[in-house]
Formats: C-alpha cells, sequence, structure tokens
C-alpha cells in the first residue's frame, strides 16, 4: 500500500536515528564543549569520559563495518584533495572559541533547544546562517585566498592526509578513558557514550549501504554532522520548492524531536539554565553561533562531525581539526572563568562520588 523509495527509506531511518541520538544525549547532557567547562569549573570528567567512550566505540564500529560491508571512508570529505591544513585548524579554532561563547556546540544547542532553551534557537539560525554564508555565500569569498592559496595547499601536501593506525588511536583514547575515570568500574556506566559511538556506525551503513541501492537520487557516503545540515535545514525550511528533504537534514530534525520527546521523562535538565552571571546571553548566543557556523564549515565538522564522525574513519583531518577545537575551547574556557562569564548550569559527576557544591 505505501511503496517507498530507498532514498524516502533513508530519510525516515535518518530521522529516527536523530531521534535516537537526542535522547540520549539530552538524558545524560552528552556535550563534548561541556566536558571542558565541568573540568575547568569543578574538576569533573564525567561528560568527558562519555565523549572518549563514544570515539573509540565508533571508531571501532566504523571499521567492522566498513570492512564488513565494504565501504570505501575515503571518498567522505574528511579525505578530500587539496586539503588545506591551515584552514582546518582556523576553522576548528573559531569552533572552539565560539562552543565555549555560546555555551554549547552545535549539536549541545540542538539539545537545549529541544529540551526548552529558547536562545539556542538564536545560536542554531546563526550557526545556519554563517555556515551556509561561509560554504556558499559572502564570506566564502572573503575566504577563498586563504582556502584555495596555492602555497598552504602545497606544504598541507607536504604531509599526506593518511588513515590512522587504529590500534595507536585507540590505545591512546584508552588511556585518555581510564586517566578520565580513575576507576574501571565506571567505564561500564558510560553508556551514553557506548550508544552514540554505535550510531555514528549506523549513520554509515544507512548511507553506505541501504544508499548503493538507491536509483532515484545519488546518495552521498555521510555520517553524523550538524553545522552544515543545519544551515541546509534553514534553507530548506525558507526554499522548500528547489530543496529536497534529506538524510543530513532529518537527522537534525531527529535531533530536536528526540531531546523534546526525553525532556518529558527528564525533567532535570528542563527549560533553561541556573547560572545567574551578569552576561547578555543573546549576544554571547550570536558571536558564538557566527563563529560555529564559519569555523565548522572551514573544519569540516563540529566536534561529532569530525570528532565521531570524522575520527571514525581515522582520517588525519580529523585529528587536526578536533584537537584544535579543544585547544581553543580550553583557552577560551578558562578565559571566560576567569572574568566570571562561564556559566555553570548543572553538576554533573559520577554515580559513586558525591558532588562537591563547595567548589
Amino acid at each position: 500500500m505505501f511503496e517507498l523509495e530507498i532514498y524516502e527509506i533513508i530519510n525516515i531511518l535518518g530521522l529516527i536515528l536523530g531521534i535516537v541520538f537526542g535522547m540520549i544525549a539530552q538524558k545524560n547532557q552528552f556535550c563534548f564543549s561541556g566536558s571542558i567547562k565541568d573540568y575547568i569549573l569543578m574538576k569533573s570528567t564525567r561528560r568527558g569520559a562519555s565523549v572518549t567512550m563514544a570515539m573509540i566505540v565508533a571508531i571501532i564500529s566504523t571499521t567492522i563495518v566498513a570492512s564488513y560491508f565494504d565501504l570505501d571512508l575515503t571518498k567522505t570529505p574528511y579525505y578530500k584533495e587539496n586539503i588545506n591544513y591551515f584552514v582546518i585548524i582556523f576553522g576548528g579554532l573559531l569552533f572552539g572559541t565560539g562552543m565555549m561563547i555560546a555555551d554549547g556546540c552545535s549539536n549541545r544547542h540542538l539539545i537545549k533547544f529541544g529540551q526548552g532553551d529558547s536562545k539556542s534557537l538564536i545560536t542554531l539560525v546563526f550557526i545556519a546562517i554563517f555556515g551556509f554564508a561561509t560554504a556558499k555565500g559572502l564570506i566564502q569569498g572573503y575566504l577563498s585566498p586563504i582556502t584555495n592559496n596555492e602555497t598552504l595547499i602545497k606544504l598541507s601536501l607536504m604531509i599526506e592526509n593518511s588513515t590512522m593506525n587504529i590500534y595507536f588511536v585507540v590505545a591512546v583514547l584508552f588511556v585518555i578513558l581510564l586517566t578520565l575515570t580513575k576507576n574501571i568500574k565506571r567505564i561500564f556506566t558510560l553508556l551514553d557514550g557506548f550508544l552514540i559511538g554505535l550510531l555514528i556506525a549506523v549513520a554509515w551503513v544507512i548511507t553506505g549501504v541501504l544508499g548503493e541501492e538507491s536509483m532515484e537520487r545519488v546518495i552521498e557516503l555521510s555520517g553524523v554532522s550538524f553545522v552544515y545540515p543545519t544551515s541546509k535545514s534553514l534553507e530548506l525550511f525558507m526554499f522548500y520548492q528547489v530543496n529536497e528533504f534529506t538524510f543530513p537534514i532529518a537527522l537534525v530534525c531527529g535531533m530536536v524531536i528526540g531531546a523534546f520527546t526525553m525532556s518529558y521523562f527528564n525533567k532535570k535538565y528542563s527549560f533553561g539554565c541556573t547560572a545567574t552571571q551578569k552576561i547578555n546571553r543573546v549576544t554571547y548566543n550570536m558571536i558564538g553561533g557566527a563563529l560555529m557556523g564559519t569555523g565548522g564549515i572551514l573544519s569540516i565538522g563540529c566536534t561529532v562531525g569530525q570528532g565521531l564522525t570524522g575520527m571514525s574513519t581515522l582520517a588525519f583531518t580529523s585529528f587536526l581539526a578536533i584537537v584544535s577545537i579543544f585547544v581553543s575551547g580550553v583557552i577560551t574556557g578558562l578565559i571566560l572563568n576567569k572574568s566570571g562569564r562561564l556559566p555553570m548550569c548543572f553538576i554533573f559527576e559520577w554515580n559513586d562520588t558525591p558532588p562537591d557544591y563547595n567548589i
């Protein structure tokens, strides 16, 4: 009765994947930038451990499915030709700064908006506008002398954008995980990171395996990312007659629906922030969103797009991007904290350790 085309099935699966991702992320407030903030403010490593767990699982599960289904992950944007490492690093620095100023990365603001924070919509709109302007609009023209600079590209080509050794990368991440948990038993409590890591691999299967069977539309091999898809979602909203609903847009919509749904069962994180800092939050949301929109496009992804999806392909470019995001995030966080402008909305601690409210 209801015969669906392959691309329609892929879009439905993308929506379901986004809903599941949003529900999991909302349950424990999964967040890369939040993990940095937690450590700066109260030396908490709970969310940082979840992010690290997600990286490990994403890499291992993606490697398994890529091998089983014979997926060529070098066809993804993370392995694009004539890579400009200087732009990747610059974009990562912009994104890391923006996510701390706005109090959350693109993934985080989709969750916050879904659970009732109206100010996050401001950040998402600015991410979308500046992301699209950097990819195809005014900002692209101004940055073209840098992004397409032959000298910078030649210097970048001196270091091949190769696939990193999975054993080495996983070993390093596991050492980091043990350092963050300080107790191996805590690793088994990181269910949110484990499940989100698996969802990264599921996205590759949907677009890479099922997408190959699509005859009606060309389905690009893509994973989970949120900066450019947020831009495309806004474009579809404004010009739906000349645009198509796609897997990345379905993910964005699903994230908001999933977070909204889970917030009804997990109300302790819903509807705003308990921080009392006297700062102009709207201004910070706009500036942070603009920086993330531009930075996310230049670095080919956000904390999820590069930190999880990109790293799951073991691309050297993704390593540079996420390190750049992390470094600028830490520096910006320390500066904001020194001036009393790094808000602490909720306490995140290990279940076996009572939070120290005197921090």
